[in-house]
């Protein structure tokens, strides 16, 4: 059965370039607060998971304070990585150490034609640029709980990310509050222009400004390489349902979801790595954890992980 497995990955990748039907991303764990250290070390929301199979692909969990075999086997085992939103440091913490390890190989990967992606959301987003220059470059904003459209950048037409979107996506995109925001920091437009770091590696797509007319980054994408950031959270219309926050729940905002989702996919299916047997896929995936349900009025859904068990 594994043998049969590993010729019928080589076929399809022989035969059809790197088309992958079976894409798995990976989603990178942080470190949890002081008021849910009790559930574990480290965790991961739901949402993140939902979000990538809603896109047509498997999520597996990254985690961290691992060593540097781990990291290559993971890498080489799965077809793209998410850094998802949280509140931990950029620079020093659990998640963005492992993060650097996971960039350092995909910029590796991709110069050597192996095309990898990378996504970061929100605190994800603000990581990249953080891993672009190694240097924490964020400002104060007022944009907690704030639904906006993109105000789109010059150039976004000739992005991957958005130079094909949809006529009704577009639309939606930026002129409907559509786009969630949950950050009370980010990068200004100038900070963003004056680092030749981040102009090397990245260009602007989007700008918005927060409560206070404060304008801010919305979404990156690699120039050379298919690495994106969104300042904004598109698993959130789909799979958040605090009742606290002010999200669109709308099918305008699920269809911008939808959209980012299947473009997330889209580029890991561009990518052939995989697992050395299948037992090994089957093992690694989320489906072998059970999430947390926090069952008050925030409906939040966890994966909690501990150092010690893993």
């Amino acid at each position: 059965m594994i043998l049969q497995y590993a010729v019928l990955v080589c076929l399809i990748c022989c035969t059809w370039g790197y088309h992958n039907d079976r894409p798995i991303i990976g989603v990178l764990a942080q470190e949890t607060d002081s008021e849910s250290k009790h559930y574990g070390d480290t965790f991961i929301p739901a949402a993140y998971f939902k979000y990538v199979e809603m896109g047509g692909a498997r999520a597996v969990p990254i985690f961290v304070k691992k060593g540097q075999a781990y990291y290559d086997h993971i890498f080489s085992s799965i077809n793209g990585v998410l850094f998802p939103g949280g509140g931990v440091n950029i620079l020093t913490s659990e998640y963005a150490k492992a993060a650097q390890i996971l960039y350092r190989s995909a910029i590796k990967a991709n110069q050597n034609g192996d095309y990898f992606p990378l996504w970061g959301t929100c605190l994800g987003f603000q990581l990249l640029t953080a891993l672009a220059t190694g240097k924490d470059l964020m400002t104060e904003f007022d944009a907690e709980n704030l639904m906006l459209p993109l105000n789109f950048s010059d150039g976004y037409k000739d992005s991957r990310l958005y130079g094909n979107l949809p006529d009704d996506v577009f639309h939606y995109l930026s002129k409907e509050n559509v786009t969630t925001n949950y950050h009370h920091y980010g990068i200004t437009p100038t900070d963003f222009q004056f680092s030749v770091d981040l102009t090397k590696y990245f260009r602007i797509l989007s700008t918005n400004v927060d409560r206070n007319g404060k304008e801010f980054v919305s979404t990156i994408e690699g120039i050379n390489y298919p690495i994106y950031g969104t300042q904004w959270h598109p698993e959130k219309p789909n799979f958040i349902w605090n009742i606290q926050d002010n999200i669109n729940h709308g099918p305008d905002a699920i269809r911008v979801a939808q959209y980012a989702a299947n473009f997330l996919v889209g580029e890991a299916r561009k990518n052939g790595h995989r697992f050395d047997t299948i037992q090994e896929e089957i093992d690694a995936l989320i489906e072998n954890y059970s999430p947390v349900y926090h069952r008050d009025s925030t409906f939040a859904d966890r994966y909690y992980f501990n150092y010690t068990s893993l």
